[in-house]
């Protein structure tokens, strides 16, 4: 059986970890509704599986998650990793009622 006929969602991805498609030494955590340590965990075994890079992407009330994401695995965990950047953008979503919602957005790329 397949995902679609049982309408259960998969749960291979930890932490939303997922590969980006352009670059094999790039990795993305998108952060979710999880404690700050899950995605800490996700991106240091991220870096010792040999990524270069890691994008730590949140919208919305998560960003300042997303921040400490980023500041507790560069001072606790990994200090050589920089901020190479960070990109903040807004996008738009649709509400149930049919009305568009301006959500704010957070990208920031660590790297050795």
């Amino acid at each position: 059986m397949t995902e679609e006929n049982t309408g259960k969602k998969s749960s291979s991805k930890k932490a939303g970890a997922e590969k980006l498609q352009d670059n094999d030494s790039m990795e993305c955590i998108l952060v979710g509704n999880k404690n700050v340590m899950s995605y800490v965990l996700a991106c240091v075994t991220l870096f010792n599986k040999g990524a270069e890079e890691v994008v730590i992407k949140a919208r919305g009330r998560l960003i300042s998650r997303a921040v400490d994401v980023a500041e507790i695995t560069r001072h606790r965990f990994i200090s050589d990793l920089t901020v190479k950047s960070i990109e903040i953008g807004t996008t738009t979503v649709q509400t149930d009622k049919g009305s568009d919602l301006n959500v704010s957005t957070i990208d920031i790329t660590l790297t050795r």
